[in-house]
């Protein structure tokens, strides 16, 4: 590779950086009310929750870890996990949709792999 070919690969590399820096930011917990209130463990029963932060996607019934994050051109976040769900044996890999709110810029809306969304989520304060 020449110089200039590895000073394009590094820039393609810092872009997707800064797009995802401009895109989602999951450096601070975003959850639903019951996932902020048990994001440092389970504080509350609820039925219903969403918790969502850098590593993992916790509902009341299932807990997602990340195993990749993509960047999309439209500042959206593809991510891959790997789910344990409540009262099974095993986990199941799958993806889910992160991106912004079209009610709200400032929550995040999740959908599972056919497009139907999960819940929305806000940062936790």
């Amino acid at each position: 590779m020449s110089v200039r070919g590895f000073s394009v690969a590094v820039l393609a590399v810092l872009g997707a950086g800064q797009a995802f820096a401009a895109g989602i930011d999951l450096s601070k917990p975003y959850g639903d009310k019951y996932g902020c209130i048990n994001r440092n463990g389970q504080e509350v029963a609820a039925d219903q929750m969403l918790l969502l932060t850098d590593e993992a996607l916790v509902t009341a019934a299932s807990a997602c870890t990340f195993t990749d994050k993509r960047a999309q051109a439209d500042g959206s976040l593809v991510v891959t996990a790997t789910c344990e769900a409540e009262g099974e044996e095993g986990s199941e890999p799958t993806k889910f949709t992160i991106k912004r709110s079209a009610k709200n810029a400032k929550r995040l809306a999740i959908a599972d792999e056919d497009g139907n969304v999960m819940g929305e989520v806000a940062r936790c304060k």
